[in-house]
C-alpha cells in the first residue's frame, strides 16, 4: 500500500513538473510569442521569462532579426521584347508579430509570392538597356513596392537586390557585337580627329613657309639631312633639277660621239 502511495506521489510530481516547464518560456532579446487562449489573442509576449497556461494556452514564436528570402529566377519579357531570366534576393524582418500572424497566412511565404510578381511587373516596364544599366534605380524601385505591399502584414522589407541577369545566346552575341561596332566608330573618330588636327598644323605651316621662304629652304635642307642617311640613295635638290639635266645630256652627247 506504501508503495502504491509513493509511485502516485512520484507520477504526480512529474506530471506537476511537466506542467510547470511547459508553463515556463524564456525568450531571446530578438524572440517574441504570440499566446492565443481558447482561440483568441491573448498579446505579444517576450524578452525574457514568460508564464502561459498549458493546454489552454497556444503559442506561435517568432523572430525578430532580419531574414533573407532568394526569390528564384523569373522569365521576364523586357518593354523592347527580349525575354531573360532574372533572380533576387529580399532582406526583410518582423516589426509587428501580431499582424504577422493574425493579418497572414505563413507570411514568409506571402512574402516571396509577393517579390516575384512585383519583379516581373517592374522589370516588365524597363528596356533590356535599363534593366542593365539602372540596376540601383529598379532595387530601389522593387524595395518600395514590396515594402508597402507587405506593411500590412506587419513586415518591413530593408532592401531588394537584382543578383544576375541571364540573356539569352543570341542577345549575348547581338551586345557584343554592338560593342565592337561601338569601339570602331570612336576609333575611326580618333583617326579623323587626328587627321583633321594635322591638316590645320600643316595649313598653317604652309602659310607660315609662304611667308618667310628662308624658313621653308630651311626646312627642305633639314628634310634633306634626313633623307641622306640612307647611304643607297641619290639626292637631287629641286633648284639644282635643271644642272643635272644639262650634265647628263652633255654626257649623252660625248658619249654618242
Amino acid at each position: 500500500m506504501d508503495i502504491n502511495i509513493i509511485s502516485i506521489a512520484i507520477i504526480i510530481v512529474i506530471f506537476f513538473l511537466m506542467l510547470l516547464s511547459s508553463a515556463i518560456k524564456i525568450m531571446a532579446e530578438y524572440q517574441r510569442i504570440v499566446i492565443f487562449r481558447l482561440g483568441r489573442l491573448l498579446g505579444i509576449k517576450g524578452p525574457g521569462l514568460v508564464f502561459i497556461v498549458p493546454i489552454i494556452d497556444k503559442i506561435i514564436k517568432l523572430d525578430l532579426r532580419t531574414r533573407v528570402i532568394d526569390v528564384p529566377k523569373q522569365r521576364v519579357i523586357t518593354k523592347d521584347n527580349v525575354t531573360v531570366d532574372v533572380d533576387a534576393v529580399v532582406y526583410f524582418r518582423i516589426t509587428d508579430p501580431e499582424k504577422a500572424i493574425v493579418e497572414v497566412q505563413r507570411y514568409e511565404v506571402a512574402t516571396s509570392l509577393l517579390a516575384q510578381t512585383t519583379l516581373r511587373d517592374v522589370l516588365g516596364q524597363r528596356s533590356l538597356d535599363e534593366l542593365l544599366s539602372k540596376r540601383e534605380e529598379l532595387n530601389k524601385s522593387l524595395q518600395t513596392l514590396i515594402d508597402q505591399g507587405t506593411d500590412p502584414w506587419g513586415i518591413k522589407v530593408s532592401a531588394v537586390t537584382i543578383r544576375d541577369v541571364a540573356l539569352p545566346d543570341e542577345m549575348l552575341r547581338a551586345i557584343a557585337k554592338q560593342a565592337e561596332a561601338e569601339r570602331e566608330k570612336r576609333s575611326r573618330i580618333i583617326i579623323a580627329d587626328g587627321e583633321f588636327q594635322a591638316s590645320k598644323k600643316m595649313t598653317e605651316a604652309a602659310k607660315l613657309y609662304e611667308k618667310t621662304p628662308t624658313a621653308l629652304r630651311l626646312r627642305e635642307l633639314q628634310t634633306l639631312a634626313e633623307i641622306a642617311r640612307e647611304k643607297n640613295l641619290i639626292i637631287v635638290p629641286a633648284g639644282e633639277m635643271g644642272t643635272v639635266a644639262g650634265i647628263a645630256k652633255a654626257v649623252n652627247k660625248k658619249v654618242e660621239k
